[in-house]
């Protein structure tokens, strides 16, 4: 199968350098020298192109998704920043009839937590005198803070069914791959859930499991779809 790289920065480097192990001979890349506004994407570059990995800019993805959804090319997009503008790119996916998987985060481990973060926010709705919070620590040059896993972190205690505010704080130092933490705190005891990253290729392997899993579905998809968690 072809694949299509949207930015080469770390994530797109790794996923290049893993694709082969997935079935996927890489037919290009589009970045910020050839890809301005979505102008890279065109018929010639698409053709032949089963799917695209979108780990570039904010302002990338808005830009790209829609011209390569509608060169029927299927979409893995794991960029974040964007999501004030989601309803745009839900409609230019459902529109043009391709598949999506989105995620701010594509490891195995990742998702799982956030299935527990849904259940945990349920049991703890209920529960009088205990507060959540969400930590996330990332190296320094990440640009979005909260990260897209901590707001999907969040999103789950709010599915779970709790209501209370959860305070979000982040820390950007070094060259930390990801950290993130879910806690729950009483009056005696404190519950946390967290999920360290110490390869970035997690990411890439999730990523290319999903573009294997896509090929062939139509509308937007979560990784906990790829997966089969409830």
């Amino acid at each position: 199968m072809r694949l299509l790289l949207v930015g080469h920065g770390r994530m797109g480097r790794l996923v290049e350098q893993l694709a082969p192990q997935y079935g996927f001979e890489v037919k290009g890349v589009l970045e910020v020298d050839n890809n301005q506004g979505g102008a890279g994407v065109t018929p010639e570059l698409c053709r032949g192109v089963e799917v695209a990995v979108d780990f570039s800019a904010p302002e990338s993805t808005l830009a790209t998704v829609p011209r390569l959804a509608a060169q029927q090319v299927n979409l893995v997009v794991g960029s974040t920043g964007w999501q004030a503008q989601e309803a745009v790119l839900r409609e230019a996916v459902a529109s043009c009839g391709v598949g999506a998987v989105v995620a701010a985060n594509f490891s195995l481990a990742a998702n799982l937590m956030d299935a527990l973060t849904e259940q945990a926010g349920r049991l703890f709705a209920a529960a009088e005198g205990y507060g959540a919070f969400i930590h996330e620590a990332h190296h320094k040059a990440k640009r979005d803070a909260p990260s897209g896993t901590a707001l999907m972190l969040r999103a789950a205690l709010e599915r779970g069914g709790y209501r209370l505010p959860v305070d979000v704080s982040s820390t950007r130092a070094g060259s930390i791959p990801g950290i993130h933490t879910v806690g729950f705190d009483g009056p005696a005891e404190t519950l946390t859930l967290q999920h360290s990253v110490r390869d970035r290729a997690t990411f890439a392997h999730g990523a290319l499991l999903a573009a294997r899993w896509v090929v062939g579905h139509r509308g937007w998809f979560t990784m906990r779809d790829v997966l089969g968690i409830g």
